[in-house]
């Protein structure tokens, strides 16, 4: 997003230790999750034997990222002197074409809560588009355009895992300037970054390929020009633009919500309704009753899959040694029969679920251990 909403590119970085792992529907977390069988929407390929220069890779797919336009209504606080008061805005982001129908993925955020939005090709073209779904929990949403064919050119999400030190390319129109590459390379993998619900989209790819307000929506590209992200967010601290740490939703995270979006017109991601906090080894050697790997509860959301199944949210304060943590609930310690270690862990464990999949989670309160059946929920609206 550029100058008028730059707030929207600069959504908070890394997550912090006690998220939700959508698990929780406060806010607090959110997971990767498989689309279920339907046919495929969008183009997919495995990247062939050799690479293609910087140039090359700017020329096959650079025809298929647009720019986005779109107008939303932005609330101006009130002052001693003035009522509040509303006004229209532009804003503008990236997207890129998938499939030959004219759908569009792009961010949650550039086109959320928008009218009048509108499409420019490479070619010169501009058309209006409507909104076929949006899903704040991923930051993923799909427009479609009425454009000729000759204007499509779409894009193929790549199927393989990136490593760190693989080079990258950021396609997108940083402050306007229509299809920008800049390169890079993947910095990191496994990364977590807030969704625009807040909850937390695990898996982010990190690179330091430049990233500006205007490239949200825009594709992240490997060296075969196949999507391997879209570009979302960027960590700046106090500097309001790119300093080198730049943040992508995964290829395939995005590739399985804008098919279900393009299939039903909204993604289902799994829910166990708790919010949690990593285990301190410090703390478990200290307190009785922890365990000594595992996530705390610290929240169980009211009415939600967790709380149906009778698990307790530790709720005394305890500090050991500087580290503060809570005790006196459930821990979870195991799920399925796989250890969990970490919140991320956790996520990725509930990735490979769909919404009504029933798991066993090993629980430890008070030092003694037990084994619930929970039957995962869908993250409410």
């Amino acid at each position: 997003m550029v100058a008028i909403l730059l707030a929207a590119a600069l959504v908070g970085g890394i997550a912090g230790a006690t998220i939700g792992v959508l698990l929780a529907g406060d806010g607090s977390g959110a997971t990767e999750v498989q689309v279920a069988s339907s046919p495929t929407q969008t183009t997919s390929r495995s990247s062939p034997g050799a690479s293609l220069s910087p140039g090359a890779v700017y020329r096959s797919d650079a025809p298929g990222v647009v720019v986005i336009t779109d107008t939303r209504t932005r609330v101006i606080p009130p002052t001693f002197f003035t009522p509040s008061e509303k006004e229209k805005v532009g804003a503008l982001g990236s997207g890129f074409v998938i499939d030959s129908k004219g759908d569009i993925v792009t961010n949650d955020h550039v086109v959320a809560g928008s009218s009048a939005i509108r499409v420019g090709f490479s070619g010169g073209g501009s058309y209006p588009a409507t909104i076929v779904g949006t899903d704040p929990s991923s930051d993923i949403a799909v427009v479609r355009v009425k454009a000729p064919a000759s204007a499509l050119h779409p894009l193929a999400f790549e199927s393989n895992a990136m490593q760190v030190g693989d080079p990258v390319y950021a396609i997108g129109n940083p402050f306007g300037l229509d299809r920008t590459m800049t390169a890079g390379i993947v910095s990191a993998v496994g990364r977590e970054i807030q969704a625009p619900n807040g909850l937390t989209i695990p898996d982010a790819i990190q690179t330091d390929a430049a990233i500006n307000h205007g490239n949200s929506g825009g594709p992240l590209l490997d060296r075969f020009g196949n999507v391997v992200g879209v570009n979302a967010q960027i960590q700046g601290g106090t500097v309001d633009g790119n300093v080198g740490i730049g943040f992508a939703i995964p290829g395939g995270t995005a590739r399985s919500v804008a098919e279900e979006l393009i299939s039903s017109g909204h993604a289902k991601h799994p829910w166990l309704g708790v919010q949690i906090d990593e285990i301190d080894p410090t703390v478990a050697r200290t307190i009785r009753g922890l365990p000594s790997h595992g996530v705390v509860v610290v929240k169980v959301v009211k009415g939600s899959p967790a709380a149906k199944a009778g698990l307790k949210a530790a709720t005394h304060p305890v500090t050991v040694d500087g580290v503060s943590a809570f005790s006196g609930g459930d821990s979870i310690v195991a799920v399925d029969g796989t250890k969990v270690v970490s919140p991320s862990q956790l996520a990725a464990i509930l990735a490979r679920h769909r919404p009504g999949d029933t798991l066993s989670f090993a629980v430890v309160r008070g030092g003694a251990s037990r084994t619930v059946r929970i039957t995962l929920g869908s993250v409410p609206a």
